[in-house]
């Protein structure tokens, strides 16, 4: 009796993880089509969280202007590449503009996300290339979005037009729809075992 309940619980295992493959294989593709924006805040007192804003107001308003007519991550990423620098003292001018000596950091990184939830789109776990700016001693809770496809500040109606142009129906179908909560949460669990592995 015991073999069999053995043999039922490895057959169900075996059958959630095949039937998991597709899925996992699909947000893995979403992720590289996404590049991302993370902001930390020097710490989680309230006028580091306001300062975070601002700071986020500020990057996003000079990235909208060069990313007018991005057509491809690896375009928007060239383009957070080039202009850097400039990045960088966008943020560092709102940080001093605002009364404060904290420094500024900027870099282009690949890093983790958990699943995240938009206002209208999820996106899956997993390593994400993204700008991360650095306030201070980055020990505060962070702010992220998405700036390619454009869904930071975009209007519902532009969101929708970037995320169609950047996915195919599958992966939009993922990323727009709730039906897939749990798998989120598998893909979330599969990615960590993974982690662990190195």
């Amino acid at each position: 009796m015991k073999l069999l309940i053995k043999s039922a619980c490895i057959a169900f295992v075996l059958t959630v993880i095949y039937s998991m493959i597709p899925f996992h294989t699909e947000c893995k593709e979403i992720s590289d089509e996404v590049f991302r924006l993370h902001i930390l805040a020097n710490s989680d007192e309230g006028y580091d969280q306001d300062l975070k804003l601002k700071v986020r107001d500020k990057v996003l308003l000079y990235t909208e202007s060069i990313f007018e007519n991005v057509q491809s991550k690896e375009e928007a990423e060239n383009l957070i590449s080039e202009n850097l620098q400039d990045i960088c003292n966008t943020a560092q001018k709102a940080v001093n503009d605002n009364g404060y000596s904290y420094q500024v950091t900027a870099q282009i990184t690949k890093m983790y996300f958990t699943t995240r939830k938009y206002e209208n789109y999820t996106l899956p776990s997993g390593m994400y290339d993204a700008l991360r700016i650095t306030i201070g001693r980055g020990e505060g809770h962070n702010w992220w979005c998405v700036m390619y496809p454009s869904i930071c500040i975009s209007t519902e109606e532009s969101q929708d037009k970037a995320a169609k142009e950047t996915f195919n129906d599958s992966q939009y179908d993922i990323v727009k729809s709730e039906k897939y909560e749990y798998k989120f949460k598998i893909v979330e669990i599969f990615e960590k075992i993974c982690s662990w592995f190195g």
